[in-house]
């Protein structure tokens, strides 16, 4: 078996005139949470073989958030997470098959959608993924992605 775990942006600050949606930072409570969602993934011995990492700024800090409590891990920026479908998310996370922890940084809807496609094997399934929450889905481990392939193991937000 392997794992995929989808870590939902912790709160952003609200965009304003001078600041595109891309460009917006974690709020002070937003940094909390990603801390928070840190400590849990370290006292759940989840820490990532691999971190695949939306550019936007909200997800990069969310992610540097979390390496604090868990430590420096392999990462890259993925261009194709900021507002993908879940589509998109699955062929990416597809193409990393032979990590054995994978964790992504990101946005909604796609990733409620996409542990609900992979979870149920329906995209509209929707189960809500507030900001700095964690899925944690069991796949196996040769498989490819496709609908209805993983179980939801656990689920955990500030």
């Amino acid at each position: 078996m392997r794992e995929l775990i989808l870590l939902r942006h912790a709160h952003a600050e609200p965009g304003n005139a001078g600041l595109t949606d891309f460009d917006r930072p974690l709020s002070p409570q937003g940094l909390a949470e990603a801390e928070a969602a840190g400590r849990w993934l370290a006292e759940h011995g989840l820490v990532p073989d691999r971190v695949l990492c939306s550019p936007a700024r909200r997800s990069r800090e969310t992610l540097e958030a979390v390496l604090a409590a868990i430590g420096y891990v392999e990462q890259r920026l993925e261009d194709d997470i900021y507002e993908a479908t879940p589509g998109t998310l699955i062929d990416l996370a597809d193409r990393h098959r032979e990590v054995e922890r994978l964790m992504m940084v990101g946005h909604n809807p796609g990733f409620e959608r996409m542990a609900a496609l992979l979870h149920s094997g329906q995209s509209g399934d929707f189960r809500g993924m507030p900001p700095a929450s964690v899925a944690v889905l069991s796949l196996p481990a040769e498989a490819a992605l496709e609908p209805g392939i993983a179980s939801l193991t656990q689920f955990w937000w500030p």
